[in-house]
């Protein structure tokens, strides 16, 4: 009925039928679409629609819906069905995602709704939300299924069929001894080529790849993405088997992660998106712009110190910008490779010792070919040799330093455990502006003058 329909249609047939009441027709319409098309439309739904449009749904189809809308809008949501509603959604939504969205909420509102929600799934997400921010522990889910070592294939089998609907996967089945902690795990696919009557423990690995519940989130990407797992289990200090984080969850650990780093990186200042108002993104911004700007103000006191250097050749003006601009870009570039690879790889002096000088010889390359590049066109533009090759030397210093300021300042950060992305690129490109004008001026002074 849909498929050839674009979403604008879509949207005007939904909006129809909610006016005219025929609760079949959209359904019709909402059974073929996925979660993220329904929460799409829902959101491009006039104000005066979306009552009804929730009240047309399924239990089930709020559920996977609600789970791919902001957190803001889930709020909204809730407010909108009603209390008594939204703890039975909350009941078949995922636990690690309600710890989070809860997180956000006022005491008394997550209260209110925690104390409406079945009891043994109010447990579970109070017992995420005891976990620290951005951890293991808190993007975990108790939703999967565990095995005893001494079950044979057949007694799995049985166990599956009941547990599968509820578990997020099953493409791993963990298993545990009689303390309840993890000693193995078995594939899917292994469970169906063994023969029924094998045991458990004959046909698992016991050399379990897992994470502790304290680890941070960055860690867990970092060896879902290392070893190509589809969830890894996760365990307390004495091996205590506790939960597992899915892949799914590990995409959206690399979004937020991801935003994070750019927001550092642009010193725009964290939680700033189309829907923020002005004034409180200005708020964020300032800070950073200010700093700035008094650290700028060094690049005006350099160029009044070589004030008879520019007098006397007033070419000099001309290259400024680019000089300047050519360094902080050089400087940002080599920035982020450091920052990315900060995050996928375990640094130690080695990796850092090669990094630099990988840089560095990165750095001479570029800096002999555009300045080379430059000199020329100095040469040209202006009938003087030696113009040229100071443009060019000026150049070539320049982006040698620039990109090893890009590379150094934020290893130094992360060696002092500071986040370097908080080596932002702003701050790297004024950086080299002082350095890059400095160097232009030194090298014009003492050559042409």
């Amino acid at each position: 009925m849909v498929k050839n329909l674009t979403e604008n249609e879509i949207i005007i047939n939904v909006i129809k039928y909610i006016k005219e009441g025929k609760r079949k027709d959209f359904q019709e319409i909402i059974d073929e679409l996925q979660p993220y098309d329904v929460a799409s439309i829902y959101q491009q739904l006039p104000e005066k629609h979306r009552v009804r449009f929730l009240s047309y749904m399924s239990d089930e189809e709020l559920t996977s819906f609600i789970q791919e809308l902001t957190q803001e809008l889930q709020l909204q949501v809730f407010q909108k069905i009603g209390v008594e509603k939204s703890a039975k959604i909350m009941d078949m939504m995922d636990n690690d995602d309600l710890a989070t969205l809860f997180h956000e909420m006022e005491p008394k509102i997550k209260e209110a709704f925690l104390s409406k929600m079945d009891e043994e799934e109010s447990t579970a997400v109070r017992d995420l939300m005891k976990y620290e921010a951005e951890t293991a522990g808190r993007i975990m889910t108790n939703r999967f299924v565990w095995i005893p070592s001494h079950y044979t294939v057949m007694e799995v089998v049985a166990k599956l069929k009941s547990f599968a609907e509820i578990a997020e996967t099953i493409n791993y089945l963990y298993v545990i001894n009689g303390e309840k902690k993890l000693v193995g795990v078995v594939s899917y696919r292994d469970l169906i080529l063994a023969d029924a009557d094998e045991k458990i423990e004959d046909i698992m690995f016991s050399r379990v790849i897992s994470v502790s519940a304290d680890t941070d989130q960055e860690e867990v990407a970092n060896i879902i993405g290392r070893y190509d797992f589809l969830a890894v289990p996760v365990i307390e200090e004495d091996g205590t088997l506790v939960g597992i984080i899915t892949v799914d969850d590990v995409i959206d650990v690399v979004i937020q992660e991801a935003n994070e780093d750019i927001e550092k990186l642009s010193a725009s200042g964290k939680d700033i998106d189309f829907d923020t108002k002005a004034w409180v993104a200005s708020r964020r911004r300032l800070p950073w712009l200010i700093l700035l700007l008094f650290i700028g103000l060094i690049s005006g006191s350099i160029i009044s110190n070589f004030e008879e250097t520019l007098e006397a050749v007033v070419a000099l003006a001309f290259f400024m910008p680019m000089i300047a601009g050519m360094t902080g870009n050089t400087g940002t570039q080599s920035l982020a490779v450091v920052v990315r690879g900060l995050i996928t790889r375990e640094m130690d002096m080695k990796v850092a010792a090669g990094l630099v000088l990988r840089e560095l010889r990165v750095g001479i390359i570029i800096g002999i070919t555009c300045g080379i590049l430059i000199a020329i066109i100095a040469w040209v533009w202006l009938p003087d040799p030696m113009f040229g090759i100071v443009v060019g030397i000026s150049l070539l210093c320049t982006l040698i330093i620039g990109t090893l300021a890009g590379t150094i300042i934020p290893l130094i950060l992360y060696k002092l455990n500071v986040d370097p992305a908080i080596a932002s690129g702003p701050l790297i490109t004024t950086l080299n502006d002082i350095i890059s004008l400095f160097i232009y001026f030194g090298i014009a002074t003492a050559l042409l003058l």
